[in-house]
């Protein structure tokens, strides 16, 4: 439900994009359930282990939660572009249905706060630009394969290296730094659909990015308008994920 809710909330590209990518799947679903009768690569799935690489888009933003400060009022806005994600991928066969896959990759993304309880506009606004080192863990569920397509669903958990997340950075938000926490972890959940082409096998998929610990790093005095406000700041987001095996 959670993801759900996120992509409800994000903008109408994003939207337009993820409507686009299930229409495709339910296109080529009836297509290859009703016509294809030919099985590409059918011994694919035999091999205990084997590799690829991904490409794909993401749109990330915070949740966060507030404590009590002597901010009044706080409000903060993030403001989210689309961002790219890049790596490899290491499958390894664990039943005829169930796969772990270690995918490690780059992420990256610039989102810009808007901190609407201060009323000075350039010291309310702060962007943002992160880039992870995303080194997830991932158990994917399969169906049985149908012809050329087979369905999943997966779950995982992930270490994230952020390294723009200026936590070494002596200057904070009083010289117009927001700083985050470098390392962070994170679960991601998603469904997706394996394509069975003549060469290569073919995974498109949609999945949610959810942050387990604070990434805010606290401004070095206080009181702060800043982070003082801030009890947790996490990372939440949609990859578009586009895998080649």
């Amino acid at each position: 439900m959670e993801l759900l809710q996120f992509i409800h909330q994000q903008n109408n590209m994003l939207k337009k994009i993820v409507l686009f990518c299930f229409i495709i799947f339910i296109a080529k679903t009836n297509v290859f359930g009703q016509i294809e009768k030919v099985e590409n690569l059918p011994n694919f799935d035999k091999p205990w282990l084997h590799y690829g690489f991904y490409l794909g888009l993401n749109q990330n933003s915070f949740k966060i939660s507030y404590r009590t400060s002597d901010v009044l009022n706080p409000e903060i806005e993030t403001v989210s572009d689309v961002g790219f994600n890049v790596g490899l991928i290491g499958d390894m066969r664990l039943h005829k249905n169930i796969n772990l896959r270690f995918e490690p990759g780059l992420v990256s993304n610039t989102k810009t706060l808007l901190f609407k309880h201060i009323d000075n506009e350039i010291q309310g606004t702060r962007e943002v630009g992160n880039t992870y080192l995303h080194l997830p863990f991932i158990f994917k569920f399969s169906t049985d394969r149908l012809n050329n397509i087979r369905p999943y669903v997966l779950a995982g958990i992930s270490y994230d290296y952020n390294f723009s997340s200026n936590e070494k950075n002596a200057d904070d938000n009083f010289s117009g730094e927001f700083r985050q926490k470098s390392s962070s972890l994170m679960y991601e959940v998603g469904i997706g659909i394996d394509l069975y082409l003549p060469y290569f096998k073919f995974s498109p998929s949609i999945r949610g990015i959810f942050a387990i610990t604070n990434e805010v790093k606290y401004d070095n005095s206080s009181p702060s308008q800043w982070t003082d406000p801030i009890s947790y700041m996490g990372t939440r987001g949609v990859f578009l994920h586009f895998a080649f095996e």
